[in-house]
Order: C-alpha cells, then structure tokens, then sequence
C-alpha cells in the first residue's frame, strides 16, 4: 500500500453497515487512505461470509440484521466514541432505511455516506402499493424532503458510488469537454452554481443524457439454471430490475408511450413505465461494442440529474434534458434475467456474485453518452478491466471498484466539506471527487460519435419512428 495517499484521519469509530461485494471491496480503500484505529472499526452483517477478512485484521464484527426495531440501539452507541469522538458511518447494506440510518447519524453529528437510498424490506414487492409510490423518485424524495426541513448540519453524502455517484461527476466534466471542444465561450461554474451549470447544459445543445453502461466481464464457468449471477449484488440488481421502468423527462420530448405515467412526486422531474425495467430495452451506444440494447432500469441518478439541470422561469420548466440509465449487464446477469422473466414471480434460489478470481476478462465500460449537441453524441466514462483491477485493488470485480472508488471519494469529500448537511453527488465538487477516483477507473476517455438511435432504420419491418429528431425517446425505446 506504499505510495497511496493518505486523505485525513477519522478519529472516531468506522461503523460498516453491509459487507457483501462492495463492503469488502471498500474495506482496502480505507485501510489505504485514512489514518484510523482498527480497534474502533466495527462491521455489521447478517451474513459471517466475509468474516476470515475480518478476522485476519483483528476487526470487530456483529452478526445481526439491521431493523427498524434495533437500528438505534445497536448503531448509535458504535458510532459515537468513548471520549465523545463522532464517528463515520459507511451505510454499504440491501434492507436497511437509508433514510432513518442518515437521519440518526445526524443528530449525533456522525458524517454519513450511502450508495442508494434503500428502503426497509418489503418496499420493492408491496404489491399493494401503486407503482409510483415504488419509484426511485419516490425513494429519493424522502431524503431530498429531510433535506429541505432540516437543512444544513453534519455532512451525509446520498448515492455515492457508481451510479448513482461517480456518473454525476462525469456528466460536469463531459460538458466541460464538449463546451471546450466546440469553442464555446464559458467561464465554468462553481460546484454550487446548479442554474449556471443547468445554462451550459441548455446553450450547447444537449437533449439529453444515457447512463450508458457495457459490462463484458466473463466467467470461467458459464452460468447454471436456477442461479441468478451478477458483477455485483444480486439482491441490489432485482430490486431495482423490478422497480418501475423510470427516467427523467426532458423539455424536447414531444411523445410519451401509451403506458407512461408523469411522476406527481417531488421535483416531478420524470416518467415512469407501467412495466419492469430490466424487461424494458432502449437504444445506446458504448465505445467498444457501438450500438447496443440495454436496460432501462431506475436508478436515483434518472431523476436526480434531469432535476439539478432543469432550468425554470418561475413555475414554468423551460430546459431539462431527458435522462436515463441504458444497461447491459454482464452476460450471465442478462440471462438470469431472461430466465426469471421467463418464470414469472419466481426469482432464483441461488445468488451469485462473480469474483475477481472468477472471471476470465472483460471491463466494465461505464460512462455516459450525452446527445442531441452539434458534435451529437459524446461519451465519456471509465473502461475498467478485470486486469487492471486486480493490480489496483483487492477483494472485488472492476464493477466493484467502479463503486468503492467512489465511495472512497465520498468519505474524503464528506472529512473535507463536515458540514454541508444533505448532499447528492450532482452538488459536490465534481474535480475534488474525481482527483480522487480517477486512479481506480482505468483509461478514463472521451469518444465523440456519429450514431443516433435511428442509425440503419427502418430495417426489414416499417417502424413507429420520428425522422425529424433522431434524439426522441420514440427512437430510443424498443417497442
């Protein structure tokens, strides 16, 4: 670990809620870059999988799932240490309010970070709740709500990893790029100049953006029947694969399909689809394989970008780009998809997450594609291979690193800003963040290019498509 830098010193006890593939990919960044007592780290898991890691550290660690019974008795007194000292909370667990964890970490001054808002079991699969209530805008607007009536205080940092996370960083600096690019004239603004930020976004052009994401990581063994395999939580990936198809509405969209709903929650900055994301396909682009299908699966960052770059003359929304997640998932994530769909109601007994030992190449290409410009289509992201991974950091797959690493950045963000409240990723310092993340991404690269989602179409069959503007998400959604 010599050479690292090391970013601050937390005091206090280290409290990690969650040590699945992410926690334990989290635990080695931490062990690099901060000065910390291990005697005041304590892990907290149902499950004693990861315990051998622990236990070669000497690290505490509590067997006991998190519940709204026994979250305040069980954490608080972790969190604060025996001479008073706060300390931080790393909230990596499925199953646990993110909501009700930030809120007490709060009131007793413990800067906190989490990757999803996630709700307390049950929220996912409640039938009996209307699909907009199931939403991730919904989910996000408990947090954005503490936020507006407790305003200020201790810093907790919401939706902090990959994507959400890492991707709103990218989105700032792509504009950056395509401003410079195309001799635009601009000063850029500051990390809290949303509207000025949301102007830039507007003046060159952009209709919208895709969390466009290609992940070709591959396994030695290929995947069996009945076993859901993933690059990272199989628990994590359902949830949200059966949430609400979802995405931020932009202001140049003229067609909305037949079962699309305007979300009435919030910033009532998005739609949502009457259907599972992950059995909804749009049209993208990656850098390595090109044109692709992926995912429209929900996610915090749909709603969370299209909202910080809405522009509005009083109530009146005058500028917001569309924006939504495009995912193609390794293939034996596509596949435990495709049989669960295929069985309706029935997930799969057995999960597996692959691990770096486990698969043979691939990268992770993650980056987003914003479009609609004069130079049309820009994407800019991490190209992460399983290979540079395993140089760079241990205990998990280049997905995983894609999340601690930015985690990473959100601790040391958080230590450096102790009392800025409530924040998501968009209203950070995204050169701050990115300084410290970009050593784990892999080549981190630009590649304009000239492919829209009307590229070869019509094909053999006539389609419903709208010529005049290739960027409408008519041409985008597979029907």
């Amino acid at each position: 670990m010599a050479g690292w830098p090391k970013y601050g010193t937390i005091d206090g006890p280290i409290v990690i809620i969650g040590f699945g593939s992410i926690g334990r990919g989290t635990l080695p960044l931490i062990e690099r870059h901060f000065d910390y007592d291990p005697a005041k780290m304590v892990v907290i898991d149902p499950d004693d999988s990861g315990r051998r890691l622990l236990d070669e550290r000497n690290l505490r660690f509590i067997q006991e799932t998190v519940t709204p019974e026994n979250y305040r008795d069980l954490l608080a007194p972790l969190l604060t240490a025996d001479d008073g000292t706060p300390g931080f909370c790393v909230n990596l667990s499925v199953d646990t309010s993110s909501l009700d964890i930030l809120r007490m970490c709060r009131e007793i001054n413990v800067p906190y970070i989490d990757t999803v808002v996630e709700p307390w079991p049950g929220f996912y699969f409640d039938k009996a709740s209307p699909a907009e209530s199931r939403t991730n805008n919904a989910l996000r607007h408990t947090v954005r709500h503490e936020k507006a009536t407790n305003p200020g205080g201790t810093t907790a940092v919401s939706c902090c990893g990959a994507n959400p996370g890492m991707v709103s960083w990218f989105v700032k600096q792509a504009l950056v790029n395509i401003a410079t690019d195309t001799g635009h004239t601009f000063t850029e603004p500051g990390p809290d100049d949303r509207e000025d930020w949301a102007r830039l976004m507007r003046d060159l052009g952009v209709k919208g953006i895709h969390i466009a994401e290609r992940d070709t990581q591959r396994a030695r063994k290929p995947k069996s029947r009945g076993v859901f395999v993933n690059t990272w939580s199989v628990e994590g990936f359902i949830a949200e694969g059966l949430q609400p198809a979802e995405l931020g509405w932009g202001t140049h969209e003229t067609w909305m399909p037949a079962n699309a709903e305007l979300e009435t929650i919030g910033s009532k900055a998005g739609i949502y689809l009457l259907q599972p994301g992950a059995d909804t396909r749009v049209r993208t682009w990656c850098p390595t394989p090109g044109p692709q299908l992926g995912f429209l699966v929900t996610h915090n960052e749909s709603i969370s970008i299209a909202d910080y770059f809405t522009l509005r003359d009083g109530e009146t929304v005058t500028y917001r780009p569309t924006c939504h997640y495009a995912y193609h998932p390794a293939d034996d994530a596509v596949l435990s998809f495709h049989e669960l769909f295929g069985y309706p109601g029935h997930t799969q007994t057995e999960h597996h997450i692959l691990d770096e030992d486990e698969i043979v190449d691939g990268i992770d290409e993650l980056g987003v594609l914003l479009y609609g410009h004069t130079r049309n289509a820009y994407w800019y992201g991490s190209q992460l291979s399983i290979e540079e991974t395993r140089d760079l950091a241990p205990y998990q797959n280049a997905t995983g690193l894609q999340v601690t690493s930015a985690v990473l950045a959100g601790i040391v963000w958080a230590l450096e800003n102790p009392n800025r409240g409530i924040v998501e990723t968009d209203e950070m310092d995204y050169r701050r963040c990115l300084e410290v993340q970009v050593p784990y991404l892999g080549p981190v690269k630009g590649y304009y290019t000239d492919w829209t989602p009307l590229t070869g179409r019509p094909g053999f069959f006539p389609e419903d498509i709208d010529t005049s503007d290739p960027w409408q998400f008519r041409n985008v959604l597979v029907r």
